[in-house]
């Protein structure tokens, strides 16, 4: 099945030559979000917790534009700049991911533009239900 790209109403010109979302055999890969508006200004400087919703929710676009819902989701790549910001992610990873987590993992590391503190790329079962 060939790949269909996934790009929701609304999303702003990429910084590199990637979608949003790639969507094979029921299978959709998110792109690693950043916390950015559509003109690529990353928002909420300073603050992990506002970042990482902001993240959570464009994600959440993507998902839904293919058709599935944060349920869906079941691998997440976690980058975060600081450790410091560790626990403020994961309160509101939690409110995303109420009942069963995804599995994940997490990494620090530094990101395209400095003031982004988190990063999270994410895959989605979403082509049959059961």
């Amino acid at each position: 099945m060939p790949m269909m790209a996934i790009i929701p109403p609304g999303s702003g010109k990429p910084l590199a030559p990637y979608s949003p979302g790639a969507l094979a055999d029921g299978v959709l890969y998110v792109s690693g979000t950043l916390p950015f508006d559509k003109d690529n200004t990353v928002l909420h400087v300073g603050d992990a917790a506002a970042q990482t919703r902001l993240v959570l929710d464009t994600i959440r676009t993507v998902v839904e534009a293919a058709g599935g819902s944060m349920a869906d989701i079941t691998f997440n790549s976690i980058f975060i700049t600081d450790w410091a910001n560790y626990a403020a992610v994961n309160a509101v990873y939690a409110e995303y991911f109420p009942g069963d987590k995804p599995a994940r993992y997490c990494i620090q590391c530094g990101l395209v533009k400095p003031d982004a503190l988190i990063e999270i790329a994410s895959i989605a079962h979403i082509g049959s239900k059961g």
